[in-house]
């Protein structure tokens, strides 16, 4: 027995904050799309769970409602699987990874979410690793450091996943991800399996071609070229140490909220401390006190407490040095029906 689609509801507009740019244009305040009682049904070697997951327990920021439908997939078959199932019956659907450097909203989702458990690790040749979407950045990078490998140095700060590190080309102390891979396996919308090369791709200061690819459907796997080195592993030790003393580690939070204003030579961080805006509060979201880019669930916090908070920041920022932030986290609006 197929799932049945979602059903989709009318929702009224409201102007109560500035959404990120990667967010719908409204907020709607109520709904019964979850009503319906709980259901398991299963599909093709998948597990559907209708109704019970909660999205905050998927993400770094803890917020985040229950989603239509949730799904676990463990390799590239299942998630093709997931995925053309989402197409055949309409469903929108987004995967995720380990949940940072995003938020959702606390009326959820009304698709499905795909979580990715795409863990494989296979050692090409030296230095040559080719490492599934789902697979710890962080861990990663200890890995690679501690073989004595450079290049992925960085990554031992970064939560989050390979797949979600190569599509907003995640970066810090000087390196970023764009600049250690070798290829990329996708599948298209289309369920077509490619390997797209390098060098045919063009990657920016957390932008990569995939975040603008109309017919990617997700990234499978990745290939990194490194090189060896006997310093990586005291490299990954200094920047580890300094991001325990510059960065909120203890606390929820979802990464960096804000992209680095380009070509301006200061930080977003800069600009929010000299505004005065650390330790500034909406609800249960707070600009944390140790690092001005990084806001903190600092208990109970609401999706509507971000984003206010979001938009109180872009809205001091600019009104006092001209410069509109851009938002590095990505916000997913709980009727998304145009996402895929």
């Amino acid at each position: 027995m197929p799932l049945p689609s979602p059903k989709w509801f009318p929702c009224p507009s409201t102007s109560l904050v500035q959404y990120p740019r990667n967010s719908s244009l409204f907020l709607c305040k109520y709904s019964n799309f979850f009503q319906n009682k709980e259901k398991t049904q299963s599909w093709n070697s998948l597990k559907f769970i209708r109704g019970k997951k909660l999205l905050k327990d998927l993400t770094t920021w803890g917020i985040g409602g229950p989603c239509y439908y949730f799904v676990e997939v463990f390799d590239q078959t299942h998630l093709l699987s997931a995925i053309r199932y989402c197409h055949m019956h309409s469903i929108p659907y987004i995967i995720i990874g380990k949940g940072s450097n995003c938020l959702f909203d606390d009326l959820g989702f009304d698709g499905c979410v795909i979580l990715n458990r795409i863990e494989s690790l296979e050692r090409i040749e030296h230095g040559v690793f080719r490492v599934g979407s789902g697979f710890r950045f962080n861990h990663l990078g200890v890995l690679t450091c501690n073989e004595g490998f450079t290049g992925l140095e960085f990554a031992g700060g970064i939560p989050g996943t390979v797949g979600g590190a190569v599509y907003m080309n995640a970066g810090a102390n000087g390196q970023e991800t764009a600049n250690t891979i070798e290829s990329i396996d996708i599948v298209t919308t289309e369920g077509k399996f490619q390997t797209l090369n390098r060098v045919d791709l063009s990657f920016g200061y957390r932008t990569s071609p995939f975040q603008s690819m109309k017919d990617l459907a997700a990234i499978i796997a990745v290939t990194f070229r490194l090189q060896g080195s006997k310093s990586a592993k005291k490299r990954q030790q200094e920047f580890l140490k300094r991001r325990r003393m510059t960065q909120p580690v203890q606390e929820r939070s979802a990464g960096s909220v804000f992209r680095n204003p380009s070509s301006l030579g200061v930080s977003a961080a800069e600009l929010i401390d000299k505004a005065g805006l650390k330790g500034c509060s909406i609800g249960g979201a707070m600009v944390s006190h140790i690092h001005a880019n990084f806001f903190v669930n600092t208990g109970g916090a609401s999706s509507q407490d971000m984003l206010n908070l979001i938009a109180l920041v872009k809205d001091k920022v600019d009104r006092k040095f001209g410069i509109e932030l851009e938002e590095e986290i990505l916000y997913f609006h709980p009727y998304c029906n145009d996402m895929n």
